[in-house]
């Protein structure tokens, strides 16, 4: 390959697998090239992706280094990114009654969700969390996407117990948006006791749901090290949880006026 077929094909190879290592030999191997043509390779590959603004190449050192691909989002591209799903949340087409959105197209919005999967990779990728963890349903699209960004597996917690995933650990808790007790379940295989965690979901009123998550995962020693959620509301203004990182914040509802109040978290990083 010429020196510029090998540029992209590494910046096409480290960008389809984010935070996934790649020893130095993996390149020196599929392109036969020396390790000082690769690692100026890398360094022209890096200048590139930190040129479109999407992330960077990161390379560390030592017997068991390599590279690395490292989603990452500017402070413009954050802005013009909740600027657009606020203003998708806006439409008033989306009040259902009782204070509730329709929300499930945008949650399963593949480009928009990528988009804000990236703010939640660049904000908690130093935590050293072992999981993503998130409860079904419409959550699971931009946990699934986080997890992707940040190289980790996915843990969903069930609304109910499925007999395909063997013995289950369930526990009640408040849900604040629908005013009663519900259930969630784990499998006793899906984490190891001991690891760390990073919660991710679509919606957060009170934090009923994201405490249960907390709650069930302290059944096996793991520890929550980041909370994000896409739309927090403002109501109540005391949650179940007190260290959350949301996109965006839901204000007012009204029905009678068909309007929504959404504005963007201004502080997030």
């Amino acid at each position: 390959m010429k020196r510029t077929e090998r540029v992209g094909a590494i910046v096409k190879i480290l960008t389809d697998s984010p935070n996934r290592l790649y020893p130095l030999q993996y390149f020196c191997d599929s392109f036969s090239a020396a390790k000082s043509s690769i690692s100026e390779d890398i360094n022209i590959a890096d200048t590139a992706v930190r040129a479109a603004g999407g992330g960077f190449i990161e390379t560390i050192s030592g017997a068991g280094g390599g590279v690395r691909f490292v989603p990452d989002i500017t402070q413009d591209s954050l802005q013009a990114l909740q600027e657009e799903f606020c203003r998708r949340i806006r439409d008033s087409r989306r009040i259902l009654g009782g204070g509730f959105l329709y929300t499930s197209d945008i949650m399963f919005d593949t480009h928009l969700i990528n988009g804000l999967s990236i703010v939640f990779a660049k904000k908690f990728r130093d935590r050293g969390a072992d999981y993503i963890a998130t409860v079904e349903t419409k959550g699971i699209p931009l946990a699934s996407m986080v997890s992707r960004q940040l190289n980790l597996p996915l843990v969903i917690i069930r609304r109910e117990a499925k007999f395909s995933e063997g013995s289950t650990v369930s526990i009640n808790y408040f849900s604040g948006s629908y005013d009663r007790v519900q259930k969630m379940s784990i499998a006793k295989r899906a984490v190891i006791p001991g690891s760390k965690a990073i919660i991710i979901d679509d919606f957060m009123r009170g934090g009923g749901s994201t405490k249960g998550i907390a709650d069930i995962l302290s059944e096996f020693e793991v520890s929550v090290v980041g909370t994000g959620v896409a739309i927090a509301s403002t109501l109540p203004e005391k949650k179940k949880i007190d260290d959350y990182t949301a996109i965006a914040f839901l204000g007012k509802v009204d029905e009678e006026q068909k309007t929504i109040e959404v504005f963007p978290n201004c502080r997030i990083f």
